[in-house]
């Protein structure tokens, strides 16, 4: 798994068996994901899927051109297909799938299940492969019982952390009413929700916490980093490796082996990337 970037300006992460390639949300242009997927010597071409959690602007900016020039299959409950056709004024072919149900992409099997946010249908996903599972969990306003639930067995889990509240409420930039929403229950989750969450899904299974999806103005990365590093050492989860998913470049590539137990991993040092710029769109805006 490569997590292509996560943010603001769009979201996008790369996830590869023996049989799939697939992404999860494709929030860049066309032009930038081909440049982050080369940085991992792969190319657009060759996807197998694309999995669309909703249909914000930093979720789906290179959809359309992923679909049309490359042909490349949309996984999306109907919802968010139409949402995205009455934004693009467009028509788009997807294989549609019911918020809550499980499909398969050769050798993936993709658990769905309803998210709260200010979007029309959005989904959280679990990919299962032999080798582990992989949760998407970002775009929320509050972690329910549900989301946290079907994340409970993620060996690799992407849980947003968007913003501080203080640096949020702060913001001389945003309005008030855009504050309340991103503050509200179907907004985006705080530094220090996020590490409730990973305090109530917490097992020996999860071995691997990507905070993503920071806000650029509302959050620091380093901010993000030390409240979740500080809870996950009060808890005694000492075996998860925690990463920062950021905007301006790829993550480093994961690579899951199997193994008969988890092994104990250091907490990492956040690291930051330099290099990509950020890409700018006039589509549904995001909360954050």
């Amino acid at each position: 798994m490569t997590i292509l970037g996560s943010g603001s300006a769009g979201n996008c992460a790369y996830v590869e068996t023996s049989q799939a390639r697939v992404l999860v949300d494709a929030g860049f242009s066309l032009r930038q994901i081909r440049q982050r997927l080369a940085t991992i010597g792969r190319t657009p071409e060759n996807l197998t899927a694309i999995f669309v959690t909703h249909e914000h602007a930093d979720h789906v900016h290179g959809l359309v051109q992923l679909s049309e020039k490359l042909r490349i299959p949309v996984y999306c409950n109907r919802p968010t297909q139409e949402a995205i056709e009455y934004q693009l004024q467009t028509k788009l072919h997807c294989r549609l799938f019911s918020t809550g149900a499980t499909f398969e992409v050769e050798d993936l099997e993709v658990e769905t299940f309803s998210i709260p946010h200010d979007a029309q249908d959005p989904v959280g996903f679990l990919l299962k492969t032999d080798l582990g599972n992989i949760g998407f969990l970002t775009d929320l306003g509050h972690a329910t019982k549900l989301a946290l639930e079907r994340v409970r067995h993620a060996n690799v889990l992407v849980l947003e952390s968007n913003h501080d509240v203080k640096l949020l409420q702060d913001c001389p930039r945003r309005p008030w009413s855009l504050k309340q929403r991103i503050l509200g229950r179907h907004g985006h989750l705080s530094n220090e929700a996020a590490a409730d969450a990973a305090e109530q899904i917490m097992s020996g299974e999860l071995n691997h916490l990507y905070l993503g999806h920071l806000s650029r103005e509302c959050n620091r990365p380093q901010l993000a980093f030390d409240v979740m590093n500080q809870r996950l050492q009060k808890i005694g989860a000492t075996h998860v490796r925690l990463e920062l998913a950021l905007q301006a470049a790829p993550c480093p590539t994961l690579t899951l082996h199997s193994s008969a137990a988890p092994q104990s991993l250091p907490v990492a040092t956040p690291t930051l990337h330099e290099g990509f710029t950020q890409t700018t769109f006039t589509l549904h805006p995001p909360l954050c």
